[in-house]
């Protein structure tokens, strides 16, 4: 086996070395996981429940532990930390009502008694991101485990730790050998393992736009089930009957937090031409106050990029020249830091407003009216989330009807809920996370029929 040495982003230090999975460790931990499901699928709902809350329970005795290898892990900032951890154990917690709760439905039919199932998978593939692989890790396996399925997660080679924690305390709080079974790993090896082994009854996916169109090619030889949650290029909309100052001191949280790689962040502004002078008035003021220091302090609002080749790849987004309209500060030193950018858009084609840049910059453009807004809001091959504001109820209603993206938020930017769907439009993914329909992307529906005639 290959290891891989996990880098403190803030410091540029390592940290450990982690062992990678090779093709035949992949393929023994999947025929591991099928073994298992015979028996998982049998537990009685009951059970199931008290061993996914015990699993909660559990991660929250650990919550600190987890957030400080979180920060050591991704460079997130402590706070972001603990609220991941959190999720955890709060997706468990929720899902934990799932198995007693995963109704069918009698359905009337002449002649006799039509009922449907909801049958678990069987073997579920989770290949989890580097921005925040504690929660979307939990966003998949709590619902996958409480519809009876088991689960080999797979998570991104830069940020192993927590997951490979999790692993552990999954068999602490009694989660059967087999079950639940964390895999470091290349994505080309171990990830692409997911897609051809046939074993593995669905894929879920968590990253790029690119890698995520290579993975729905490769299930559709199986025609393997798949959710996919890919990029996004978010807008914040801003128009002249908004609280400007409310607005303006919330956008920088919205595309800056976690140093900008979420694929929610709100990375194009969009505000109304008679309130700019005064947004951007306001939001420098927000931006220049923004906490960007080393991630352990309890003060810290942004903390580094998760490596070097990701700071550099950002940085091709401002390079020497760039007409910047203001920044925020950054640490000098060891460490991947970037301070805040704001860029003012010359036109919509510009590469920073039209991509995605997944890190601390985010561009500003005007607009004229409503319809504008929707236009130039809409005008993105992603559709994940954004943020509304104003305070004509009514213009909220029409915006957000009109504005095509999965999550979107009026007077605020909250983007996830666990008990609320999540997922995009468009090239932003396939399929919904979260909320209390997300067994049904763990299940298949079976039907039977029951014919009382004779």
């Amino acid at each position: 086996m290959s290891t891989f040495t996990v880098i403190n982003p803030a410091t540029a230090t390592a940290v450990k070395d982690v062992a990678l999975a090779d093709l035949a460790t992949a393929d023994a931990t999947i025929a591991k996981a099928n073994k298992a499901f015979e028996t998982w699928r049998l537990v009685n709902p009951g059970d199931r429940a008290k061993l996914l809350r015990n699993f909660a329970r559990v991660v929250d005795e650990h919550l600190e532990e987890l957030a400080q290898l979180e920060v050591l892990n991704s460079g997130h900032t402590i706070g972001n930390a603990r609220w991941e951890a959190g999720n955890v154990r709060d997706c468990l917690n929720y899902y934990s009502a799932a198995p007693e709760r995963l109704f069918g439905r009698q359905i009337p039919v002449p002649n006799g008694i039509d009922i449907t199932f909801k049958e678990p998978l069987g073997v579920i593939g989770i290949i989890v991101p580097w921005n925040f692989p504690m929660p979307i890790a939990g966003w998949g396996f709590a619902p996958a485990l409480a519809a009876g399925n088991t689960v080999v997660l797979k998570p991104a080679e830069l940020t192993p730790l927590t997951a490979i924690r999790l692993g552990e305390l999954a068999l602490v709080a009694g989660i059967p050998e087999g079950v639940f079974n964390v895999i470091p790993g290349k994505g080309s090896i171990v990830g692409e393992r997911f897609v051809t082994n046939p074993i593995v009854r669905k894929i879920v996916f968590t990253g790029s736009t690119t890698v995520g169109k290579g993975i729905m090619r490769g299930c559709a030889d199986q025609v393997k089930r798949l959710t996919l949650e890919l990029g996004g290029k978010s807008a914040n909309v801003i128009f002249a009957d908004a609280d400007i100052e409310k607005a303006a001191a919330g956008a920088p949280g919205s595309v800056f937090d976690n140093a900008g790689q979420d694929c929610c962040a709100r990375s194009r502004i969009l505000v109304q031409r008679s309130v700019l002078d005064s947004f951007m008035e306001k939001f420098e003021v927000a931006v220049k106050k923004f906490r960007v220091e080393s991630p352990e302090l309890e003060t810290a609002e942004m903390g580094p990029l998760i490596s070097a080749g990701q700071l550099d790849r950002v940085r091709e987004y401002v390079p020497a020249g760039t007409e910047i309209a203001f920044t925020g500060s950054a640490p000098t030193g060891p460490g991947y830091w970037m301070a805040p950018t704001v860029l003012l858009a010359k036109s919509t084609s510009d590469r920073a407003y039209r991509e995605e840049i997944f890190g601390p910059v985010v561009s500003v453009i005007a607009f004229e009216d409503e319809a504008d807004a929707i236009r130039l809001a809409n005008d993105s091959e992603y559709g994940l989330s954004g943020s509304i504001w104003t305070r004509d109820l009514a213009k909220g209603v029409r915006v957000s009807r009109g504005i095509e993206a999965g999550n979107l938020s009026v007077n605020s930017n909250s983007s996830v809920r666990y008990w609320t769907p999540f997922g995009g439009y468009k090239q932003s993914g396939l399929g919904r996370e979260l909320g209390p329909d997300a067994l049904d992307a763990f299940t298949e529906t079976k039907n039977v029929f029951f014919d009382t005639t004779n």
